[in-house]
């Protein structure tokens, strides 16, 4: 999208003349936008790239190929619900297949997700764009049953760079500012099979106009907390389960299984959890990967024993750092 401002010059050199739509680096010219063709509430989205134009076309997936070449594995496409679906067919069509001399298997297709923000009421449906790849979820219980897009064609997350800002939609939200929930949050999203999971990686701010830094002071990244990096490894070892065993105290305790390959349990009241709750897991005894991991032949968290009929005894206090309790089959849990 083009702006209304003077010339200005990109932190790598390159130059926009604004005013005059004039981007010399890609290049691109006022006739490669819409404007004046496609004016949307109110001038709003009138200067976006011309995707129908077979020049702008080619100029978007070279760029895109570039990336991939450079070792790039896919891709969120921006507003994606102000593009029509047939340009964006076509460019994600002409995509070339990952680069296997970056570790990615022979015939590998970039991964593709779009914002569609769709909260209803509106003339334009996220179930437009699911054909084409998979669509932010921005509704907040799960399941087609309460109108949520299906699991194959949904992707989930807990806040993004837009709504931690209090941009675009999505309301009042959990983010690193709100650490023991927000973990609670995303330790959910990882253990529900619902949808494909999106980990935000930010930064610590307090003017939300803010940059990122030049450096690794105030960087925030998900991945590297220690409880959604084993949560990430919950979530790859009851691949292809179900939800099952589900149990829940009427209030804010509840605990669910993965198939036969993962329990977890999460206490968000002010009081202690403690049950005898079915684990689906064989006897044995296995560490919370939580609380701390497994070293040798023992956890430095808690262990959980787990009976000849698949139950256990739960503990999780209303004080604790982390407000989950996890095992499950993989090496990283079992004794």
């Amino acid at each position: 999208m083009t702006g209304t401002w003077g010339e200005n010059v990109g932190t790598g050199g390159s130059t926009a003349d604004f005013g005059n739509w004039g981007y010399p680096s890609v290049p691109y010219g006022r006739n490669d936008f819409n404007w004046p063709q496609c004016v949307i509430g109110g001038n709003d989205y009138g200067c976006c790239p011309d995707r129908g134009s077979e020049y702008v076309r080619q100029q978007i997936v070279g760029y895109m190929n570039r990336l991939i070449e450079l070792g790039v594995a896919g891709f969120r496409i921006d507003a994606a619900k102000h593009m029509w679906p047939g340009d964006l067919s076509v460019i994600y069509g002409r995509l070339r297949d990952l680069n296997t001399n970056h570790g990615f298997p022979s015939g590998a297709r970039p991964y593709i997700y779009q914002e569609v923000i769709d909260l209803g009421g509106e003339a334009i449906s996220r179930d437009e764009y699911t054909s084409l790849a998979a669509v932010t979820e921005w509704l907040v219980n799960w399941g087609p049953a309460w109108g949520l897009l299906a699991a194959q064609d949904s992707l989930t997350f807990i806040d993004n760079h837009d709504n931690q800002r209090g941009h675009g939609a999505g309301g009042n939200i959990l983010t690193y500012k709100n650490s023991k929930p927000y973990k609670g949050a995303i330790a959910f999203m990882l253990a529900h099979p619902y949808g494909e999971p999106q980990l935000m990686s930010s930064f610590d701010f307090t003017n939300t106009e803010a940059g990122p830094p030049m450096d690794s002071n105030g960087n925030i990244i998900s991945a590297s907390i220690n409880s959604i990096y084993q949560m990430v490894a919950f979530r790859n070892v009851a691949l292809g389960t179900g939800l099952n065993d589900w149990w829940d105290n009427g209030s804010n305790q509840i605990a669910f299984c993965r198939g036969g390959q993962g329990f977890v349990a999460f206490n968000n009241d002010n009081w202690d959890l403690n049950q005898t709750l079915q684990t689906c897991l064989p006897a044995g005894t296995y560490c919370d990967v939580i609380s701390g991991s497994k070293n040798g032949n023992s956890c430095t968290g808690k262990s959980v024993t787990v009976g000849n009929d698949g139950r256990a005894n739960i503990n999780l206090g209303a004080n604790e750092f982390d407000m989950v309790l996890a095992i499950h089959r993989g090496d990283e849990s079992r004794l």
